[in-house]
């Protein structure tokens, strides 16, 4: 077929969008009545969590609370967004589709991408982070996670998706250097590329944890690569546009896998071959993280994320189920002894701002940015999926953190003190860990050292004190609320299966956050050498590929080697690193906008800015000027290094002076890395402002979008096609019908 002849005879590349609003807007009996109930029945939940007041409250109403929330904002607030902000135009061609290389951009299935955008930002943040809030009550993490998602979170993914798509896939900071000038451009790249390097390091670093001395874990997690592996060129070669089939293979295939693992856990010989130490299990996902970033997407990264989206979804949807189910009942009070203190024992600070910085991915995280400006705008196929993929994903991350709330908070309150202290502070014994959780002055909360010894040999584990970084936490929850689902005596193999779903939920975070890495580094050198901007240059790949996996895995190394823990040591600066970037994102998003003739609804992305801002700078100060060694960088760095200069040989958590050492290099690491930080964002939000302002007051500020390409295939927006999308593709399939199959099968 010609392009004279395809270009008479192919049908549109796009609906009637007006049409397809006005059927939207049309409203039917039976749609004001499904409304109303989604509308009343949240309302209640909310009532329930927010005003009732008793001695437990039931788990179900976090559940209808979120998920009502969920489907209101998407169905009118998202509209709203993409109606007044992004106003996308299926007619124009989306880079996957100019630019088109089989490496790097690829029109890939909206359903596929949907799971690899999915599984590439729902790391450890919508797990480990409400479990750590949970130590201030359920009240402060539930208006987060639920209202931050609405307003801030998924706002942020879907306009960076759009924004970046707009501009052929450009990363966030090289968006910055375009909008903002050489000053706030420049200091954009900095903080992303640092930032970047922090998270994926910590990302791993959990894993690391997870996986350590686990032949379960470690088994289940790597056979998920040959099974994407046999995916990718299923899909490719085999039978191509046959989602749906892979999909089931792959199920299939996983869930053998998980299976397999406790076989392989019990047998002396495979259990003792799959046993690797922290330190091995970290060069392996080093080396990993490298050759991720560098096989072609289709190969890897797309159908690994998708495959892993199949147990994140579904162990998410089961839990949900469960707890509607189970009613378990949680006795936890919606603000608990520590909201209004700075000395919570799991961890140090106030309620504001630091709980909006340990929740971080289940409601803002610049994390997200980072991905949505980078594997997934090259793949998106058509403008209309960016809603689905950038608000849809998000929600369904904010679920996931409202899932390991609930968790959290249905196991007994004394349990949850005693996994979540430290060892320093419990003693690592059963009785003097109940005694320092009877302590604390907790409300109805009597824990005894039987209850700790039962609860260990109930999961398989020879004790469950200590076990901090929130993960065990979440793991005993779900272990807690299977169990008494289906009575069948199984609370070790649920505990195992939640430690690995968290290994598998957080790796997938790390191979993609590896790619967009080597993304920003080649945009960042393309500035300074122009080869460097052609990510179909190999050796310009594999060169940026190693610096990136060079800085992140030594970090990474570093926090595996720390004697007090890289978690301790570090998860606090990624918190406030994530949600600084989040306020870069959200300032470049609004800066943005304007310059694309919005005008009356810049409030969207200004009003999360601000607060994203507030909270994180607040947080970044208290870090570097706070006199209390346990908030305090430079504080805590004082202390250690007067105790080392005064000849002791142990200071608090440090029992040896080469663990002080290390408190002294890590503190210094990280109070180092706030100032840069904070200042670099400072620096791109005053940038941003006096952007916006100049592009509203009628300044004349480059046009930063790639030339419109007309597109040349139509693909549906949502999950389920509209009857007027079905019909569409009724009249491609006649007219073309190898051209579906050819485009749905990447």
């Amino acid at each position: 077929m010609t392009d004279t002849v395809a270009a008479r005879e192919l049908p549109p590349a796009s609906i009637d969008a007006a049409a397809q609003d006005e059927q939207h807007r049309t409203w039917t009996p039976k749609k004001i009545l499904i409304w109303g109930a989604v509308a009343l029945l949240g309302a209640v939940a909310w009532v329930m969590i927010a005003l009732v007041r008793g001695e437990t409250i039931n788990a179900i109403w976090f559940v209808f609370a979120a998920v009502c929330s969920y489907l209101i904002a998407y169905r009118f607030y998202s509209k709203v967004v993409e109606r007044k902000i992004t106003r996308p135009d299926d007619t124009r061609a989306t880079p996957a589709e100019y630019k088109e290389n089989g490496l790097d951009y690829l029109p890939t299935d909206r359903r596929v991408l949907f799971g690899h955008h999915f599984a590439a930002i729902a790391g450890a943040g919508p797990l480990v982070g409400p479990v750590l809030a949970a130590q201030m009550g359920y009240l402060p993490g539930t208006i987060w996670i639920i209202v931050g998602v609405i307003l801030a979170g998924a706002v942020q993914d879907y306009l960076v998706l759009f924004f970046s798509m707009r501009r052929g896939g450009r990363s966030l900071g090289q968006m910055a250097r375009d909008q903002l000038g050489r000053i706030g451009g420049t200091a954009a790249i900095l903080a992303t590329l640092l930032i970047m390097l922090i998270i994926v390091a910590i990302l791993a670093l959990v894993v690391v944890n997870a996986l350590g001395e686990s032949p379960w874990g470690v088994f289940s997690v790597g056979m998920t690569l040959p099974i994407a592996l046999f995916m990718g060129c299923y899909l490719r070669f085999l039978r191509p546009g046959k989602v749906g089939e892979v999909s089931i293979i792959g199920f299939v295939l996983l869930i053998a896998a998980i299976a397999s693992g406790r076989l392989v856990a019990e047998s002396p010989y495979w259990s003792e071959v799959f046993t690797l130490d922290r330190f091995t299990i970290a060069w392996i996902i080093v080396a990993y993280g490298f050759f991720a970033a560098i096989l072609p997407v289709w190969l890897l990264l797309a159908p690994r994320d998708y495959l892993s989206t199949f147990m994140k979804v579904g162990t998410i949807i089961m839990l949900a189920v469960a707890i509607i189910i189970v009613r378990p009942v949680i006795t936890a009070p919606p603000l608990s002894e520590f909201a209004g203190r700075a000395d919570g024992p799991v961890w140090a600070g106030s309620l504001f701002p630091f709980l909006f910085v340990t929740i971080a991915c289940g409601a803002l995280s610049g994390f997200h940015a980072l991905i949505a400006s980078g594997t997934t705008p090259k793949l998106i196929e058509k403008e209309r999926q960016t809603r689905l993929i950038g608000y849809g994903g998000m929600l369904m991350e904010s679920f996931v953190a409202i899932m390991a709330l609930v968790a959290a908070l249905s196991i007994d309150r004394g349990i949850y003190f005693a996994m979540n202290s430290s060892a320093a502070v419990t003693g690592g014994t059963p009785e003097t860990a109940a005694a320092f959780v009877n302590g604390l002055g907790l409300i109805g909360v009597n824990l005894t050292p039987d209850m700790l010894t039962s609860t260990a040999q109930a999961v398989g584990e020879e004790s469950i004190i200590s076990r901090t970084g929130g993960a065990p936490t979440l793991a005993l929850g779900l272990a807690h609320i299977m169990q008494q689902l289906t009575h069948s005596g199984l609370t070790s193999f649920w505990y195992h299966f939640a430690i690995m779903f968290e290994a598998l939920f957080i790796l997938t975070a790390v191979d993609a956050g590896t790619r967009v890495a080597r993304f920003q580094l080649q945009e960042s050198l393309g500035n300074i050498v122009p080869k460097f901007r052609d990510t179909s240059w190999r050796i310009g790949s594999w060169l940026c590929t190693a610096v990136m996996v060079a800085g992140w895995g030594a970090i990474l190394i570093l926090g595996v080697t720390d004697p007090l823990g890289g978690i301790n040591t570090f998860f606090p600066l990624f918190g406030i690193a994530n949600q600084l970037l989040a306020a870069i994102a959200l300032a470049v998003c609004m800066s943005l906008a304007a310059r694309g003739g919005v005008r009356g609804w810049l409030w969207i992305p200004a009003l999360p800015l601000a607060f994203a801002a507030v909270v994180t700078i607040t947080g970044s100060l208290y870090k570097i000027f706070s006199p209390v060694p346990a908030v305090g960088y430079w504080a805590q760095n004082k202390l250690f290094r007067d105790a080392l200069a005064a000849g002791k040989t142990s200071q608090g958590t440090a029992k040896t002076p080469e663990a002080m050492a290390a408190v002294v290099r890590n503190t210094t690491v990280q109070g180092t890395l706030s100032i840069i930080f904070v200042t670099l964002a400072i620096i791109v939000i005053a940038a941003a402002i006096v952007s916006t302002i100049r592009t509203v007051t009628g300044a004349n500020t480059p046009e930063t979008e790639d030339p419109r390409h007309e597109s040349t295939f139509f693909a549906p927006a949502g999950f389920l096609p509209t009857p007027a999308e079905k019909e569409l593709q009724s009249e491609w399939a006649a007219a073309v019908p190898d051209r579906p199959k050819r485009r749905a099968h990447h």
